[in-house]
């Protein structure tokens, strides 16, 4: 049985277990946080999640673990057959991650933790997010899915990436990403109706409740 290993608030985490999901695998989730635990150390040599176990054993970085997924069945592509078509579908997820998901995390200290935002940095994350923004306009199809007419990796990660990044810069920088990206609202709108998304969804919303309350 595959396992996985993280937290279901985390958006990384909730990106390969929907890709699971739409793949069809059987597999266990087991609640880990990340950190320097030796046991978790000897699965994920950075403590990092998420953190997938086979039969052959561990894999981290959530790229290399959606790779392996795909490469691991047929059924169900979430990658084009076109070799150019799958290379836009990775430009696609990294432009996302790098340039949207990785620029809004520097808010989410101060947006749901409380920590200080300064102005220097608000004004760093949003001539960054301008950057992003118009790279991403350029790659971005929603017809109706963000690389084109099928659900693909490029989904997943880019719907992680603007969901709890789109709520960060509303709340710090008072930007609205459907506002500023052509298209995205409907595509949200149509992501948030996938089943997949939906059971992670569910998962992570719980989890938050039970963190908060705990």
């Amino acid at each position: 049985m595959i396992k996985l290993y993280g937290f279901p608030v985390s958006d990384y985490y909730n990106m390969v277990k929907v890709a699971l999901l739409e793949k069809g695998f059987q597999f266990e989730e087991v609640m880990v946080r990340p950190g320097a635990d030796p046991a978790f150390l000897a699965k994920s040599p950075m403590g990092k999640i998420p953190c997938l176990e086979v039969a052959e054993g561990f894999i981290t970085e959530t790229n290399v673990i959606l790779e392996f997924i795909e490469d691991s069945s047929s059924d169900h592509p979430l990658l084009p057959a076109d070799s150019f078509q799958r290379a836009k579908v990775r430009e696609l997820m990294k432009s996302a991650e790098l340039y949207l998901e990785l620029v809004a995390r520097q808010l989410f200290g101060g947006v749901f933790f409380g920590a200080p935002l300064s102005d220097e940095l608000k004004q760093s994350v949003g001539a960054q997010l301008d950057k992003g923004v118009a790279a991403l306009n350029k790659l971005l199809k929603f017809k109706p899915y963000a690389a084109g007419t099928e659900l693909t990796y490029a989904d997943i990660v880019l719907y992680y990436s603007a969901t709890l990044g789109g709520m960060a810069v509303e709340r710090a920088l008072g930007r609205k990403l459907a506002d500023e990206i052509p298209g995205l609202a409907a595509w949200l709108a149509l992501m948030d109706r996938n089943a997949a998304v939906q059971k992670a969804n569910r998962d992570r919303d719980a989890a938050l409740k039970a963190m908060m309350a705990g």
